[in-house]
């Protein structure tokens, strides 16, 4: 069974959303990045909850998503920190925008994804998370200015 374009690119946003729900659960548990990580390709992946079977992510992509936020961490949260408003650093915001930012920054950070798309992406997973919020147009602000920063040559700079 062949892949379809548009199944790939829910694959992929999937493995976004998992990423940050990982980088959460790690932050907020005791467990290593090895053990997460199997969690989610195990139990998480195609998980039917309340009748609704979770889509099916892109390995490659969480495992990069995962790997990069966490081997990049230091550089990816001072990056957040420079987008973020003085009073605000990245400790002291909600801990699934921390993880969103993460995951994104390692996305950012690799360069093999044109920001716009990290950015619009990223901005989706905000809105799972915070349907009805200022959040979204919070992380299309911080990401923006991260993104800017990772990459300046894709905007000209």
């Amino acid at each position: 069974m062949t892949t379809s374009g548009n199944q790939k690119r829910a694959m992929r946003s999937a493995a976004r959303l998992y990423a940050v729900q990982a980088l959460f659960q790690m932050e907020h548990s005791d467990h290593s990045i090895d053990k997460v990580r199997a969690q989610f390709e195990d139990h998480r992946f195609g998980e039917v909850i309340d009748d609704n079977e979770m889509v099916e992510g892109d390995v490659n992509t969480f495992r990069a998503l995962l790997e990069g936020a966490v081997a990049e961490q230091s550089t990816i949260d001072q990056m957040t920190d420079r987008a973020l408003v003085a009073k605000w650093p990245i400790d002291r915001i909600d801990p699934t925008l921390r993880a969103l930012f993460r995951a994104a920054g390692a996305e950012l950070v690799a360069g093999k994804t044109p920001p716009k798309v990290v950015i619009v992406e990223f901005v989706d997973v905000a809105k799972a998370f915070f349907a009805d919020g200022k959040e979204p147009k919070f992380v299309n602000a911080v990401l923006d200015h991260m993104a800017r920063e990772a990459q300046p040559d894709a905007f000209g700079a």
